[in-house]
C-alpha cells in the first residue's frame, strides 16, 4: 500500500476545487486588489448600472440568479 503514490493535484484534470486554479485566483485577485484600481472600477460599474448598459446588466443579473440553486 506504502508504493501506490497519492494525486497530487497537478495532473490534467484536478476536478472539482481545483488547488492550482484557486491559486491561480488568488493571486490575480491579490495583484488586482493591490494596484489600487479597486475604487475606479466600483465607480464604473455604479456608473454603467445607472447608464445605457442598466438594462442589458439587469438582464444578465436575472439570468444569472435564474440558474441557481434553491
Amino acid at each position: 500500500m506504502s508504493d501506490q503514490k497519492k494525486p497530487t493535484g497537478a495532473g490534467p484534470n484536478e476536478g472539482e476545487g481545483s488547488r492550482t486554479a484557486a491559486r491561480e485566483y488568488n493571486k490575480d485577485t491579490r495583484a488586482f486588489v493591490d494596484s489600487g484600481k479597486v475604487d475606479e472600477k466600483a465607480k464604473e460599474a455604479a456608473k454603467a448600472l445607472d447608464g445605457s448598459e442598466a438594462k442589458e446588466l439587469k438582464q444578465a443579473e436575472a439570468d444569472g440568479k435564474s440558474h441557481r440553486k434553491q
